[in-house]
C-alpha cells in the first residue's frame, strides 16, 4: 500500500484542513498561512516579555509563544496578557509547555493556546532500554492518559487550543524502545496524544514534528499526513488502498474529492492544521537555507497551515524569513501541469523516482565530466557558468572549500523539456548514461519539473539541478535581495535534494560568482548530501535558555568552524538537548545558570562547567576524542 501524503506531487495544491481558532485568528480552514515566533526573554520578567511580543506583533508575527517551564512561570502570563490586552495587542499568546503538566494547567487558564510535547509532558528521557509487553505498553498509554486528560477536558470547556508538537530531539524512552529514533516514531508519539483528545471530544489541536535535520523532519510531516489520510479514509468508509500516492492516470479520488462527496469537513475529521518548523536551524545564512528546504518543501507540496523559523537570532529577524517562505503560497490553484492532450486523456503512467517517506539518492550511473567523476556514489559536484569561472580565474586555488568543479557549457549536458516524449525516448534510448537537465526559459515549476524528469528518465541517468530556469531571472524575481534568492534556490534545490535527486547543483539565480558558490556548496551542507565545513546545530533562544545563545555560538564557531564534518550541537537548556546530541558529535547544553554540561553523542560527560571555562573545554573533549586539527595559518594579504 502506497500512502497518500499530498493531492499530486505534480500539482500544487494547499491541504484541505479543519479551521482551528487561536483567539481571534483561525488556522486551516480557509485561512492564510500563519506567522508565528517566540519571544526569548525570561517568563518572570513581565515588562520584558510584553516589549519582545509587541516587536514581533509589529513586524507581522501573528501567533506568539511564551515558555512557561514551571507554575510559577505559569501564573505570571495573566499579567503578561493583561499588559498586552490593555496595550491594545490582540495576538493570540501560546505558552509553552515541557515536563510539567502542572504548568499546563495553569497556564492554560491565561493564554489562548497550550503547545505540549508529546516526548515530555508526561516522561522524563533516561536513555533506557526495555523491551515492552503489549499489556505494558498499554499500563504506559493509561499512565498517559491520566495525566493529559485534565489538560484537555479543561481546554475542551474553555475554549482554548492546544498544539501537539512532537520534537526529534525529546522523543519518550516508550517511544524509542517500540519504534526508534525515527519519524514513525515522531508520528506515533503524536497520534497517542490526539487519540486521548478525540476519545474526550476535543478536536482544536494542530500537529507539528520538528527536528534540526530537513530529511527526518520532511520525511516525519509526510506520513503523519499519510497517517491522517489513513484515519479519514477508514473513517468516512473508503478502502485504503483508493488513498494511494496520486500516479498520472489513476483513478483514486483525492482526499479533498472524497470529503467533498461526503459533504463538508466533519465535527470528527482526522484533517488536523500542521505547524511548519525545522528546530536548532541555527544562524545567519545556514538557518535560513534550513528552515527553506524543510519549510519550503513542505508547503510546495501543500502542506503547513502555521510557520515558525527557528533562529539562533532575535526573533524580530525570524519573522522576515517565514513571511518570504508562505508568500508564494497565498494563492492557490495548480502552477504545474501536463501537456494538454495527455492530461485530457488521463495518459501517460509513471512512478515517483522517490520514496517520500525514506531517503534514498537516486541511483544512477557513474560518469566523468572533463576529468571530474559525478553520479553513482561520488559526491554531489557544484557547476558554474563559464563567465563566472572567467571571474574567478584569478583566484580559484584560494577558494578552497568553495571552488567551482565543472562549467556547464564544456559540460555536454542535455537540456530538456521534461514533458517531450521524444527527448526523453531518445536519451532513454543511449546505450550510455547522459547527464541531463531541465531546458532554461520552460515557464514550469522548478521542484514539479524535476520531479517529473526524475521520473521519466531511467535512473542511470544523472541530473543536474537548477534554481531556475530563467538565467535572467523573471520579472517577479527582478530586484530581489540575496537573501530572498538564497530561499528560492534552497526550497527548490533543497528540497530535490532531500528526495534523493540530483548529482550536481548549478545556482543561477544568484549573478556574483563568489556568492552563488557559496550558496550552492551550504545548500548541500544544510541538506546532509554534501559536507565540506562544521556543521551547527543551535536552538533558538527561549526563557529556558540558560546562557546567552547568540554570543556562545559566535564563540564556538570561531573555536571550531575549521572542523571540516565534525557536528557540534548548542542547547540553551536540556528540553531537546540530550535528543540533539544523539545526531551530533559534540554538544553544549546549558545545565544550570552559568554551568555548562558536554556531551559526546547523546551522553553528558562532563558536567556543571563554568561557562567561562566551557568553550576551551569543548576544544579540550574534541581533543580528547581525536577529532581536533589546528586551524591552517592565516596569510597575510599581499
Amino acid at each position: 500500500m502506497s500512502l497518500r501524503y499530498c493531492e499530486n506531487p505534480f500539482v500544487y495544491q494547499r491541504r484541505a484542513t479543519r479551521e482551528v481558532r487561536v483567539g481571534t485568528v483561525g488556522v486551516g480552514g480557509e485561512n492564510p498561512i500563519r506567522v508565528q515566533s517566540m519571544i526569548t526573554c525570561d517568563t518572570m520578567d513581565t515588562e520584558a516579555s510584553i516589549q519582545q511580543t509587541l516587536d514581533l506583533a509589529n513586524v507581522g508575527c501573528e501567533i506568539v509563544r511564551i515558555t512557561a517551564p514551571t507554575v510559577k512561570d505559569a501564573a505570571n502570563l495573566q499579567h503578561i496578557v493583561a499588559g498586552l490586552r490593555g496595550r491594545g495587542c490582540a495576538v493570540p499568546i501560546v505558552a509553552d509547555i515541557h515536563f510539567k503538566p502542572e504548568a499546563a494547567m495553569e497556564a492554560a487558564k491565561w493564554v489562548e493556546k497550550v503547545r505540549v510535547n508529546p516526548g515530555n509532558y508526561a516522561d522524563s528521557k533516561k536513555f533506557a532500554v526495555k523491551e515492552y509487553t503489549d499489556d505494558q505498553y498499554a499500563a504506559e498509554l493509561d499512565r498517559i492518559r491520566e495525566r493529559f486528560s485534565p489538560l484537555v477536558k479543561f481546554s475542551k470547556e474553555h475554549g482554548r487550543a492546544m498544539r501537539i508538537g512532537t520534537n526529534h530531539g525529546s522523543l519518550s524512552d516508550r517511544i524509542m524502545n517500540r519504534y526508534g529514533d525515527s519519524p514513525l516514531g515522531m508520528v506515533e508519539s503524536a497520534l497517542e496524544f490526539a487519540r486521548i483528545a478525540r476519545d474526550l471530544g476535543y478536536h482544536d489541536f494542530i500537529f507539528s514534528m520538528k527536528s534540526s535535520n530537513p530529511k527526518v523532519m520532511i520525511e516525519a510531516y509526510r506520513l503523519l499526513v499519510a497517517r491522517l489520510n489513513e484515519e479519514e479514509a477508514k473513517d468516512l468508509g473508503f478502502p485504503i488502498s483508493d488513498f494511494g500516492l496520486a500516479r498520472a492516470g489513476t483513478t483514486a479520488p483525492a482526499v479533498g474529492e472524497i470529503r467533498n462527496q461526503k459533504s463538508e469537513i466533519r465535527n470528527s475529521s482526522w484533517l488536523y492544521p500542521i505547524h511548519l518548523g525545522v528546530t536548532e536551524a541555527g544562524d545567519g545564512e545556514d538557518g535560513r537555507i534550513k528552515s527553506a528546504i524543510g519549510i519550503g518543501s513542505l508547503l510546495n507540496d501543500g502542506i503547513g497551515d502555521t510557520v515558525r523559523v527557528s533562529l539562533t537570532e532575535d526573533s524580530v529577524h525570524e519573522i522576515p524569513v517565514a513571511q518570504a517562505l508562505v508568500a508564494p503560497f497565498a494563492k492557490s490553484g495548480a502552477s504545474f501541469q501536463l501537456a494538454t492532450n495527455e492530461s485530457q486523456a488521463g495518459g501517460l503512467r509513471y512512478n515517483l523516482s522517490y520514496d517520500p517517506f525514506s531517503y534514498r539518492r537516486r541511483e544512477t550511473a557513474r560518469v566523468e565530466i572533463n576529468g571530474v567523476a559525478l553520479g553513482g556514489e561520488e559526491t554531489i559536484r557544484v557547476f558554474t557558468a563559464q563567465e563566472k569561472w572567467d571571474a574567478l580565474a584569478h583566484k580559484l586555488d584560494t577558494l578552497g572549500d568553495y571552488r567551482p568543479e565543472i562549467v556547464v557549457e564544456k559540460s555536454g549536458v542535455i537540456a530538456v523539456d521534461p514533458r517531450e516524449e521524444i527527448a526523453i525516448a531518445q536519451i532513454n534510448a543511449s546505450p550510455e548514461p547522459q547527464l541531463v537537465t531541465l531546458a532554461d526559459g520552460l515557464d514550469l515549476p522548478v521542484i514539479a519539473a524535476f520531479r517529473l524528469l526524475a521520473a521519466r528518465l531511467e535512473e542511470r541517468h544523472p541530473i543536474l539541478l537548477k534554481d531556475t530556469l530563467d538565467c535572467g531571472l523573471r520579472n517577479a524575481e527582478c530586484g530581489m535581495d540575496f537573501v530572498e534568492k538564497l530561499l528560492i534556490a534552497a526550497k527548490r534545490v533543497g528540497s530535490l535534494l532531500c528526495d534523493g535527486i540530483g548529482d550536481a547543483v548549478l545556482i543561477q539565480g544568484e549573478n556574483a560568482p563568489g556568492q552563488s558558490l557559496r550558496l550552492a556548496y551550504n545548500i548541500l551542507q544544510a541538506a546532509g548530501t554534501r559536507i565540506f565545513k562544521t556543521d551547527y546545530v543551535a536552538c533558538p533562544s527561549c526563557g529556558r535558555t540558560l546562557f546567552n545563545l547568540q554570543t556562545t555560538t559566535a564563540k564556538i564557531k570561531a573555536a571550531t568552524s575549521h572542523l571540516k564534518g565534525v557536528k557540534i550541537a548548542i542547547m540553551g537548556c536540556i528540553v531537546n538537548g540530550p535528543g540533539e546530541m544523539a545526531d551530533a558529535d559534540f554538544g553544549y547544553v546549558g545545565g544550570a545558570p552559568g554551568k555548562v554540561n558536554l556531551y559526546v553523542g547523546k551522553k553528558a560527560v562532563k558536567f556543571n562547567i563554568p561557562e567561562t571555562e566551557a568553550v576551551d573545554r569543548l576544544q579540550d573533549l574534541i581533543r580528547e576524542h581525536g577529532k581536533w586539527v589546528e586551524p591552517a595559518p592565516v596569510v597575510a594579504a599581499v
